[in-house]
């Protein structure tokens, strides 16, 4: 299998490409062994649907070119759009989430501050998205995606209200709900071929009742993803899981 990087579309240009980024140089040029004629497939990450197949040609001392031998269309994208609204979890739990979200077929990840979220120092947010951020470019590489799943700025839950709403499918996913399943909402009862879907997670012990009002009043319904209590590490994925193979299996 050729091996694949992502490039910003800037990037790509007059039949060549620049690799710039000093991980994937050093990928290349330490762990491969890459010389002048390696293949290499690169996508832009911008979800265009064709990757590129190049092979370098040359190099200086803060990047290493490549010429492009070929278009490749990319079918293998959802065509939902699905973003993951996630309650910021304690520790290295996000991490997690987002990898596997990625790896299932997300489309993009909003962190999100609620009453309950544990995580209090927002000075150390900045690191965190940058750490989010390649997670999420790790996890598209690995799995061999066509565009990087954008991590956004972390906010209020009450700040993602609109956005949220915005979407032609919203899946609020509430312990307290006992009997109205996912599968029921997403087979009898949802806009049937969705475009974009909202998924919303709370984080350790769930939304507090008047955030779970908040969400009802702004037209969502809760829903039931099992019998069991999930992990908000395992909740995200799974409701993933199940809309992907619902709305697209």
């Amino acid at each position: 299998m050729m091996d694949r990087f992502f490039v910003d579309p800037g990037k790509i240009k007059d039949g060549q490409i620049r690799i710039d980024d000093p991980d994937d140089i050093r990928h290349l040029t330490r762990s491969l062994r890459a010389a002048p004629g390696h293949p290499v497939q690169i996508s832009d990450g911008s979800g265009s649907g064709v990757r590129y197949e190049s092979e370098i040609v040359g190099a200086d001392s803060d990047a290493l070119y490549l010429k492009i031998t070929g278009v490749v269309e990319v079918l293998d994208e959802p065509k939902v759009k699905i973003t993951l609204y996630q309650g910021i979890p304690k520790a290295e739990k996000m991490g997690t989430i987002i990898q596997k979200s990625v790896e299932l077929g997300v489309s993009g990840i909003v962190p999100i501050f609620s009453s309950r979220t544990v995580v209090t120092d927002t000075g150390r947010m900045p690191n965190k998205m940058r750490r989010w951020r390649r997670i999420s470019a790790e996890a598209a590489k690995q799995c061999d995606r066509g565009t990087i799943p954008f991590v956004f700025p972390a906010m209020q839950l009450y700040e993602a209200v609109d956005m949220i709403t915005a979407a032609d499918l919203a899946i609020f996913a509430y312990e307290e709900e006992k009997e109205y399943t996912i599968k029921r909402f997403l087979r009898e009862d949802a806009p049937k071929n969705p475009g974009k879907v909202s998924i919303i997670i709370g984080p350790e012990g769930g939304f507090a009742p008047e955030e779970a009002e908040m969400l009802k009043g702004a037209g969502l319904r809760p829903v039931s993803l099992g019998k069991l209590v999930l992990r908000t590490e395992t909740a995200g994925p799974a409701a993933i899981a199940m809309a992907i193979y619902e709305l697209e299996l």
